[in-house]
């Protein structure tokens, strides 16, 4: 229970800084306000975070792994392409909620100071914060994860109380329970149904709970998420009877904080404290998530490749600096513009019901395939997505007001992986695939050619080919026609990215006793590339089991039981100006070649060390040249 309230629940557990007064901005306090707001809050929290979420979206785990790209492997299984297009998309708005949770979270939480410092300028100590935060991600939080638990329990048990101590002196709040109230709100009162865009940011939570699925299970999840609705509950509760007990007819000042406002005195400094740390806690959760989201993206080649750090041993946790740093500027930008969390809501929450959508579509494709049956989740998504695009309508009133960044970002984001997709489709396209033992009798002439220096004992190239009876048409122009490579034993290795998540395994096709081997290794779509360890891991059982020899061939090195020289040949591949492509093709090229220019080079993606890598370029080549239907002069 504890490990589940300090990694899965920090956002969602934070939201009670400033739901209700996003709610309220600007308005009258009334009855039909305060309780038709927090009927439509509970029942949010009711019907997207513990139906969809804790329920339905909690059973679509591959392997135990959770989140938007494990239920994209799920579906895409079955080869239903355009399921891509929900999980590019989401992918893409959960990157551009990462933005705006830090900044809204932690300011939420320092503006407390300014009920004990008036006049206090809030805004240099959220940057300074924020600095913190992101600085402290290259250690990794093993050492202080440890204590996200019992924080956070403090936390749920601290709001839970202070919304008991004001429901008690306003017991009536309390048919806020009956939905009829939540209706009356948006059908009666004025603009009534543009407060669902305050309303939904109780839940934005929901998709990093099922994202961090991973790191818990959903048995202690789900054991604890009654206990954390409970106080969610009962804080929101809580403010809406201080308000109608106290500022009923009133209109409440845009800066102030009515979660703090509940507080007594005497605990308002201990209050902050422990809102300060729950706020770092719940980004800390958010930045993790964006970090493995961007991982798993670029296990799927769905995102640059970009240095993967590994500071702990605790499971799941990386840091990928540019990351970081981007989100870092990002966030020190909102607090810039914005200034307060007050002025942030407007760009919290358009992102993320997007996001939202996206899993609902996906999650509807899932339990057709898992039940065999399309009515029941057909309805059952048809209901999520109606919902949730009420909600999505609702936000629409708040994109001149700050909607437009999240969603600029997300688009942003959207884009990069389209590109990415589509350039990877176009490759696969235009590469050709050669029958394998066609090539080995010219293969086999090569190893004999004396004439032709030997570019290595061990030559290992990369290989798309998935099926040891075919070959890159590539990789036979870089051994035959680009340069001859003569070798002692040629190595055709592909990597294949599979559905389960942390699958480490491999299969050796032996093409020619002692001298061409095919080899494929599976990775999870989470498991570090470390081609060069498990290549030679692989080439060690091969010894031992006396199928191939890395003793040397030369009869010098030979002589002192020196070890056989391997070379990893990278290729990299250029469309040939012979190559016809549509204007959509030559763009997605042009783009995809300026984003491999900050990408990480593919030695340091796959794992391989510099010394035994030669990276060369060859081009895509096509069946047939196009005819230019030249004319000869004389």
């Amino acid at each position: 229970m504890l490990i589940s309230l300090g990694i899965v629940f920090g956002d969602i557990g934070t939201s009670p800084l400033y739901v209700i007064k996003a709610i309220l901005t600007d308005k009258v306090v009334s009855e039909q306000l305060i309780i038709g707001g927090l009927s439509c809050v509970i029942w949010t929290l009711i019907l997207i975070t513990t139906i969809k979420y804790v329920i339905l979206a909690l059973n679509a785990d591959n392997n135990g792994e959770g989140g938007i790209f494990a239920l994209y492997a799920l579906v895409r299984k079955y080869k239903f392409k355009p399921v891509i297009y929900p999980a590019i998309i989401g992918c893409a708005m959960l990157i551009a909620d990462g933005f705006i949770t830090p900044p809204i979270t932690i300011s939420s939480a320092v503006e407390g100071i300014t009920l004990l410092i008036p006049g206090f300028n809030t805004i240099p100590w959220v940057i300074l914060c924020l600095f913190v935060l992101f600085s402290f991600q290259q250690i990794g939080t093993e050492i202080v994860g440890r204590t996200f638990g019992p924080i956070m329990l403090i936390w749920f048990s601290m709001i839970a109380v202070l919304g008991i101590n004001q429901i008690i002196q306003y017991p009536e709040v309390l048919k806020a329970l009956n939905p009829k109230y939540a209706i009356d709100l948006l059908v009666n009162y004025p603009r009534g149904f543009w407060l669902l865009g305050a309303v939904f940011l109780c839940t934005t939570g929901g998709e990093a709970l099922y994202s961090d699925l991973g790191h818990v299970g959903k048995g202690n999840i789900r054991a604890t998420w009654g206990f954390v609705l409970l106080c969610l509950m009962m804080s929101y509760t809580g403010q809406s009877a201080w308000l109608l007990n106290n500022h009923l007819g009133s209109t409440i000042p845009k800066e102030t904080s009515i979660f703090y406002a509940i507080m007594p005195e005497w605990f308002l400094t201990i209050g902050i404290i422990v809102a300060c740390v729950a706020s770092f806690i719940a980004s800390q959760a958010l930045i993790s998530g964006v970090f493995t989201l961007v991982n798993e993206a670029m296990k799927l080649h769905l995102w640059p490749r970009l240095k993967v750090n590994y500071p702990s041993t605790f499971k799941g946790q990386i840091y990928i600096p540019q990351i970081n740093w981007i989100l870092f500027c990002g966030c020190v930008i909102i607090v810039l513009i914005f200034g307060s969390s007050a002025n942030m809501e407007a760009a919290y929450g358009m992102a993320i019901i997007i996001d939202m959508l996206m899993t609902s579509l996906l999650l509807g494709f899932y339990y057709k395939i898992r039940l065999h049956n399309f009515t029941i989740p057909f309805i059952a998504a048809a209901f999520f997505i109606i919902l949730e695009g009420t909600f999505l309508i609702a936000n629409l009133d708040k994109f001149m007001h700050g909607g437009w960044f999240s969603i600029m970002i997300g688009i942003i984001g959207a884009t990069l992986v389209f590109v990415l997709y589509n350039a990877q489709k176009i490759k696969e396209k235009h590469i050709n695939f050669v029958k394998l033992n066609e090539y080995i009798p010219i293969l086999k002439d090569l190893q004999d050619d004396d004439t032709i220096p030997k570019e290595a004992s061990h030559l290992v190239y990369l290989a798309m080919a998935n099926d040891r009876r075919l070959i890159d048409s590539n990789i036979m122009y870089s051994i035959l026609r680009k340069k001859p490579k003569r070798a002692d034993v040629y190595w055709f290795v592909h990597v294949d990215i599979v559905d389960n998540p942390y699958q480490k395994s491999f299969h050796v096709d032996t093409i020619v006793p002692k001298e061409v081997f095919f080899v494929h290794l599976r990775f999870g779509f989470k498991v570090e590339h470390r081609v060069n360890t498990m290549f030679f891991e692989i080439v060690d059982q091969l010894v031992a089991s006396g199928e191939v020899s890395t003793a040397s061939m030369y009869p010098s090195m030979k002589k002192h039981h020196m070890p056989a020289d391997f070379k990893f040949i990278l290729l990299h591949t250029r469309v040939s100006a012979d190559t016809e492509l549509t204007t959509f093709e030559r763009w997605v090229v042009r783009t995809y070649r300026m984003i491999k220019k900050v990408s990480l080079p593919a030695y340091e993606d796959f794992g391989l060390e510099v010394a035994n890598v030669e990276e060369e370029v060859v081009p895509i080549l096509l069946p047939s040249k196009t005819e230019m239907n030249l004319k000869r002069e004389y």
